[in-house]
């Protein structure tokens, strides 16, 4: 039985997602089909991929138009804009980081990446040069297509992993090199679906930053694709931290009341 069973339509949280690099939101696909079976409102926000402070504030824009409570969930470079982007907001009930990290204050997808190797995807990154806001030139990363499916897609079947990396959006450089400069999993509860076979992310830092965050830790033999290759346990996670935040608010209206 889903824990949204317990929850009223009126109860149930939005849940918002937050892909990250080289994917777009409709990697979110099978998870959102999930969720809205059993009841869940979703968005898939398009993370614009062109840095955690750009991207963030227009994230931030997102929640910041969303009546009640909010779950938000996140893949791989997407928990650095979800980390910054629910901060001080007050809708958002629980982080859910899936194949994702979750940094602290200063800390970058590379810095991370350097203090835990391991990660493929360094060398499989094509980088091309394209006109920036400012007139000038900015680097955009792209995975190379015949290195997606084994870096990026392990276990997508080979047709969906070749069409994911033909469709894969591009994140800046800099949003690679960029710190966060807040830390929501320090005043908001979370939880990590950790991918054990994720050759883009390291098991082993997936694993040091949930318990820095006090994360409710679940691992799973997946990818880092794990959100195509896998949405049930993606959407299973989800529902679990909204129904936990659904109680805690319930008990704390109880107490109040």
């Amino acid at each position: 039985m889903s824990a949204a069973s317990d929850m009223s339509a009126q109860e149930m949280p939005t849940v918002v997602l937050v892909h990250g690099a080289f994917a777009g939101c409709s990697s979110w696909n099978g998870v959102i089909a999930n969720l809205k079976r059993r009841g869940y409102p979703v968005i898939a926000v398009a993370n614009p991929l062109r840095g955690v402070q750009k991207d963030a504030a227009y994230v931030q824009a997102l929640l910041d138009s969303l009546p009640g409570p909010v779950v938000m969930a996140a893949h791989s470079y997407g928990g650095l804009v979800m980390t910054e982007a629910a901060d001080g907001a007050s809708n958002v009930k629980a982080l859910v980081y899936v194949a994702s990290v979750s940094p602290d204050v200063g800390e970058s997808v590379i810095g991370l990446l350097t203090k835990y190797p391991g990660s493929q995807l360094a060398t499989s990154i094509n980088m091309v040069p394209v006109p920036s806001d400012d007139g000038g030139m900015t680097m955009d990363q792209y995975i190379l297509q015949d290195k997606f499916p084994e870096v990026f897609a392990g276990d997508v079947d080979p047709g969906t992993a070749e069409i994911m990396a033909a469709a894969q959006r591009p994140a800046s450089a800099s949003a690679q090199e960029e710190g966060v400069t807040k830390a929501a999993w320090k005043t908001i509860p979370s939880w990590t679906l950790i991918t054990t076979q994720d050759l883009g992310i390291p098991p082993d830092l997936q694993r040091f930053l949930a318990d820095r965050a006090g994360s409710t830790a679940v691992e799973i033999a997946a990818s880092h694709a794990v959100a195509v290759s896998q949405p049930g346990p993606v959407a299973d996670l989800i529902d679990t931290a909204a129904s936990a935040t659904t109680r805690s608010m319930q008990m704390s209206k109880s107490r109040r009341g």
